[in-house]
C-alpha cells in the first residue's frame, strides 16, 4: 500500500530538513570552529585570563616594591625583546614538535614564571620571572597561526585568525577588572600576587584541556619539515611581506613608546595622581576589548572578500590617533573615549596576521611568522625602553613622538603595501 500524497510530502520535508545543516553547524562552519581550533581557543581564554589579571598592573606593582620609571620601561622593553627572541624558536619548535606538544612546553614555562612571582615579592624577581611568564603569547603565536593555516582552508584563514583574536580579547576585557578588584581589596603587592596565583591555576587547567582537544597532526618527528636557517628564511621573505614589516615596525613604535605608561597616566602614582582608580581602569580595559570584539567578525567576513589592505590601513590610523587623544584625556569620561579608540585599533589586526600567513611560503609558515616577529619586536624593544626616557622629559613629548611614528607607518603602507584577496570557496 503506497503512502498518501500528504504523507509523501511530510516525509520529503523531513528528509530535506535532516539533509540540511543545522544553524549551529552552519555557524560553526562560518567561524571555522574545528575541534583543534576550539581546543586552541579554550587555552587562549584560560591562559589569557591569568595573564591579564596580573600583568596589566605590573607597572604599579614594581613601583610599589621600590622600582622606578626606568624599571617599568625596562620591563616593557623586555616584553618586546623577549617577544622578538621567542618568536623564531616558537615557530621552529612548532615545526619540529607539532603544535600540540609545543603549546604544552610553552605553558609549562609560563607556570614556572607565575610561581616565581608568587613566592618572591621583589621587583627584581619580576624581571627574572618575566623571562618565563612573558613567553606564552610571543612563543605560542607562530604555533597558533600555523595551526590555523593547517586546519582551515585559505578562504577561512582571516576568520580563523579573527576568532582567535576575538576570544583573546575576552580575558583582556575581564582579566583587568578581576585584577583591579584584587588590588582594590588587598592592595597592590598582595593583590598582584593573588592574581598570579589565579593565573597559575588557570594555566594548569589550560594544559589539561589543550592535550584533550587539540588533535595531533599525525606526523613523526623525522617527517616534519626542517625549518630553514634565519638567513635562508629572510631571503625567502617576499618584497610585499618586507614592506608590511617596515610599516608594522613604525606602527609598533607608536604603540610601545607610551604603552607601559598608559596605566600610570590613568591611575597615577602617589606623586602624580591620576583621575581613576584601579577598578575604573579595569572598566576602561573592558571598554577597549568589548569594542575590539564587536568589530572582529564583520571585518573578517569582508576582508576575505574585498581585500585586507584597507582594513590594515584603517587600523594604522587608529594606532596613530590613540596617543593624541590620550594626551587630552584628563577625566574618566575622556578616558572612555580614548579606550574606545584603542579598541578600534584592533580593526584590521586579524587581516594583518592573515596577510603574513598568505605571503609566507607554504612549507615554512610557522618559521616565517616567527622570523617576522623576531625582526619586528627586536627593533621595537628600543622604542619601549626609549619611551621611559621620553616620559621623564614629559608625557606630552612621549605621546606626540609616538603619534609621529604612527603617521609615518600609515603613509608608508598606504603607498607600498600590496593587497591580498582570497576568493571565497564555491557554495
Amino acid at each position: 500500500m503506497s503512502d498518501s500524497p500528504a504523507t509523501q510530502t511530510v516525509t520529503a520535508a523531513a528528509a530535506d530538513a535532516s539533509a540540511s545543516p543545522s544553524f549551529m553547524a552552519r555557524l560553526t562552519e562560518f567561524l571555522g570552529l574545528k575541534r583543534s581550533i576550539v581546543g586552541l581557543l579554550s587555552v587562549v581564554v584560560l591562559v589569557g585570563m591569568g595573564e591579564h589579571m596580573a600583568e596589566q598592573f605590573l607597572p604599579l606593582y614594581m613601583l610599589g616594591l621600590g622600582g622606578g620609571f626606568l624599571a617599568v620601561g625596562l620591563l616593557n622593553g623586555m616584553d618586546n625583546l623577549l617577544g622578538a627572541l621567542y618568536s623564531y624558536p616558537g615557530g621552529w619548535l612548532s615545526d619540529r614538535l607539532g603544535t600540540k606538544r609545543a603549546l604544552l612546553v610553552f605553558n609549562l614555562a609560563s607556570m614556572a614564571g607565575f610561581l616565581m612571582v608568587i613566592l618572591f615579592p621583589s621587583w627584581k624577581m619580576v624581571l627574572v620571572a618575566a623571562v618565563l611568564f612573558m613567553s606564552w603569547t610571543a612563543i605560542s603565536l607562530p604555533a597558533t597561526m600555523s595551526l590555523v593555516a593547517r586546519v582551515l582552508p585559505k578562504n577561512k584563514r582571516t576568520m580563523g585568525v579573527s576568532a582567535h583574536s576575538l576570544v583573546r580579547r575576552i580575558p583582556m576585557a575581564l582579566g583587568p577588572m578581576i585584577g583591579g578588584l584584587f588590588i582594590y581589596y588587598w592592595g597592590v603587592t598582595k593583590g598582584v600576587r593573588l592574581a598570579f596565583l589565579g593565573a597559575l591555576t588557570l594555566a594548569v587547567l589550560a594544559a589539561v584541556l589543550q592535550q584533550m582537544l587539540i588533535e595531533d597532526d599525525g606526523q613523526k618527528a623525522q617527517d616534519r619539515p626542517r625549518s630553514a636557517g634565519l638567513g635562508t628564511l629572510f631571503r625567502r621573505m617576499s618584497p610585499d611581506l618586507r614592506h608590511l614589516l617596515v610599516s608594522d615596525i613604525l606602527i609598533r613604535f607608536c604603540e610601545q613608546i607610551p604603552y607601559a605608561f598608559v596605566v600610570i597616566w590613568a591611575v597615577g602614582t602617589s606623586q602624580h595622581p591620576g583621575s581613576v582608580n584601579t577598578v575604573q581602569y579595569g572598566v576602561l580595559r573592558t571598554v577597549e576589548m568589548a569594542t575590539a570584539i564587536l568589530i572582529y567578525i564583520p571585518v573578517a567576513f569582508f576582508a576575505d572578500r574585498v581585500g585586507k589592505k584597507p582594513f590594515v590601513l584603517i587600523t594604522f590610523f587608529f594606532f596613530t590617533a590613540f596617543p593624541v587623544l590620550l594626551l587630552f584625556s584628563r577625566s574618566f569620561g575622556m578616558l572612555i573615549l580614548a579606550f574606545l579608540l584603542r579598541g578600534l585599533k584592533e580593526f584590521g589586526e586579524p587581516s594583518r596576521k592573515a596577510m603574513i600567513m598568505d605571503l609566507a611560503p607554504e612549507d615554512q609558515k610557522a618559521a616565517m611568522f616567527g622570523l617576522y616577529y623576531l625582526i619586528r619586536d627586536t627593533i621595537v624593544a628600543l622604542a619601549a625602553v626609549g619611551g621611559a626616557f621620553l616620559w621623564m622629559i614629559s608625557p606630552r613629548v612621549n605621546m606626540l613622538t609616538a603619534a609621529a611614528f604612527g603617521l609615518a607607518g600609515a603613509i608608508f603602507f598606504a603607498f607600498s603595501g600590496r593587497d591580498v584577496v582570497t576568493k571565497p570557496a564555491p557554495a
